[in-house]
C-alpha cells in the first residue's frame, strides 16, 4: 500500500531532520532555545523511528490513521517549536500536536488489541 511506504519514508525523513535540529540546538542555539529545540528534536526522532518501524505493520485503516496522526502530531509539536524558535513567535500549535500524538498512540493501541 502506498500510504504505508509513504509513512515509513516520512518517518525516516523526520528522524534525519531531528538529527540536524539537534546539531543546530547544540552548536547554534543558546539559553532556553537550546533546551526547547533539543526536546523538539527528541520527540521528532522518537516518532520518526516509530513511523519507520511501525509502518509495515499497519494493515488496517485504524493503524494507518493512527500513524498518520503520529506524523501530523510530530509536525505540529516539533515543527511548531522549531518554527516558533526561528520566527521568534509563541509555539501555539505545539499543544495541539502533543494532544494529537497522545490520541494517535491510543488509536494504535486500540488497533493492536484488535489483533
Amino acid at each position: 500500500m502506498a500510504a504505508i511506504r509513504w509513512l515509513g519514508s516520512a518517518g525516516a525523513v523526520l528522524a534525519a531532520s531531528s538529527v540536524a535540529l539537534s546539531a543546530y540546538a547544540s552548536h547554534g542555539a543558546t539559553g532556553a532555545g537550546q533546551a526547547t529545540l533539543h526536546v523538539a528534536a527528541a520527540v521528532a526522532f522518537g516518532h520518526g523511528v516509530a513511523l519507520a518501524a511501525l509502518s509495515r505493520l499497519a494493515g488496517r485503516r485504524l493503524a494507518v490513521a493512527s500513524l498518520s496522526g503520529l506524523l501530523l502530531g510530530t509536525l505540529l509539536f516539533s515543527g511548531g517549536i522549531a518554527v516558533a524558535h526561528f520566527a521568534g513567535v509563541p509555539a501555539r500549535v505545539a499543544p495541539f500536536g502533543g494532544t494529537l500524538l497522545i490520541v494517535a498512540w491510543l488509536a494504535w493501541a486500540a488497533d493492536a488489541l484488535r489483533g
